[in-house]
């Protein structure tokens, strides 16, 4: 067997600089101001967690990725990644708040100076929320360039129809992001001709009706009807019909964030099953003695410390500019793997304590399941992978 080397003193190329563990540590103590009763209270009643997400608001979290001229905290996708697994890795609950950090770039990017002059910096201070994304149909799907609602121009505005599903926090903003057909589908361009619009939703009135889903976690989602909805050419984000352009960006920071808080999710299941393990005792030993529980919560923690690495990579990337397509996907997909991986482990090891509501795993195996399915499937993923990387055939 070789001599082992001393690797403590090497520098980790991966390891977190000393502004973002302080970063760590300041969203760990607010997420230790709501424990777990805080959230098992809020999902009996499928309730929202605005004390949380003011308090996310007023400690600046929310304004992660805005620019200091516009107030928010400049951060890049790797710090705002941080913040939202930090928020999951404490046992809270990120899906609520996050999309004000992701649908944030969509605007940064592509925006006109006006919006963001306008609009940053309410949503910065928290006078305004921008947690609303409407870009999927109950027809279409997955299948983004096969929606039909609809944005057509009169005179100096645009005039919008159509309906959206599973539209999450829409009654606790103000501003929503929406993707509509500015022109009809082109089967040889069936990209172009979506635009973006940014709605105020204080201002929608009757045109824009709700109605929330029951969902099997405490995640406020919604079947949203636009009728007639008229708005200002000036609420067009970026260029007419390059709309899904623009949100490809978007995307792949969502992929990224996403993959933060699986990571999170996961290394909360895999530390409330080790301690778990290491107190319980059946047959007169504990039963983290046994390689029926060690094995699958080992494996899971590998999996969920390698999904950490890719992601890392993945904001890298984008916070650098370089194309980050393949590695935010790939962050998603092996990051939601992960965490529902040691979900299982966690249910498995607590036996019926994995049911109880009162443990709170139960809670988080509901929360962290959907992503393996949204914001996009893991097949897709798969799909996306194997004709953009490996240059194999469309297969959708």
């Amino acid at each position: 067997m070789a001599e082992e080397t001393d690797t403590t003193t090497d520098i980790d190329p991966f390891a977190d600089p000393p502004e973002i563990l302080r970063l760590r540590r300041e969203v760990h103590a607010l997420c230790m101001r709501f424990p777990d009763p805080y959230w098992r209270d809020l999902d009996q009643r499928r309730a929202y967690p605005e004390a949380f997400v003011q308090a996310l608001t007023n400690a600046g979290w929310l304004a992660a990725l805005i620019p200091a001229q516009y107030g928010g905290l400049g951060y890049g996708l790797r710090e705002a990644a941080a913040i939202l697994q930090e928020i999951n890795q404490s046992g809270a609950y990120a899906g609520p708040a996050h999309a004000q950090t992701y649908v944030m770039g969509t605007l940064l990017r592509h925006g006109s100076e006006e919006q963001k002059a306008r609009y940053l910096p309410q949503i910065a201070s928290g006078a305004l929320r921008l947690q609303a994304f409407a870009v999927t149909e109950p027809v279409a799907g997955t299948d983004t360039t096969r929606i039909e609602t609809g944005a057509t121009r009169d005179g100096d505005d645009y005039v919008i129809s159509g309906h959206k599903i599973f539209i999450s926090r829409v009654q606790h903003s103000d501003l929503m992001v929406l993707l509509a057909r500015t022109s009809p589908r082109d089967d040889s361009r069936p990209t172009a001709g979506l635009s973006l619009f940014l709605i105020d939703l204080r201002q929608a009135g009757d045109h824009v009706r709700l109605r929330q889903l029951p969902m099997m976690m405490n995640n406020e989602t919604n079947e949203v009807t636009i009728d007639g909805l008229r708005v200002s050419a000036d609420a067009l984000i970026g260029a007419e019909g390059m709309g899904f352009r623009h949100i490809l960006d978007g995307w792949n920071a969502e992929r990224i964030l996403i993959a933060a808080e699986c990571v999170g999710d996961g290394r909360w299941f895999i530390e409330r099953a080790s301690g778990h393990a290491k107190t319980r005792e059946v047959f007169g030993r504990p039963i983290g003695a046994n390689q029926g529980i060690q094995f699958p919560l080992a494996l899971a923690w590998a999996q969920v410390e390698a999904a950490d690495l890719v992601a890392r990579r993945a904001a890298a990337r984008f916070d650098a500019g370089l194309p980050s397509g393949a590695e935010a996907n790939t962050a998603k997909l092996l990051a939601s793997e992960a965490s529902w991986a040691a979900a299982n482990a966690a249910v498995d090891t607590l036996g019926g304590h994995g049911f109880n509501a009162e443990r709170d795993v139960e809670r988080k195996f509901r929360e962290t399941r959907l992503y393996r399915v949204a914001p996009v499937s893991n097949n897709l993923v798969l799909s996306y992978l194997a004709q953009h990387v490996l240059g194999l055939p469309r297969s959708y």
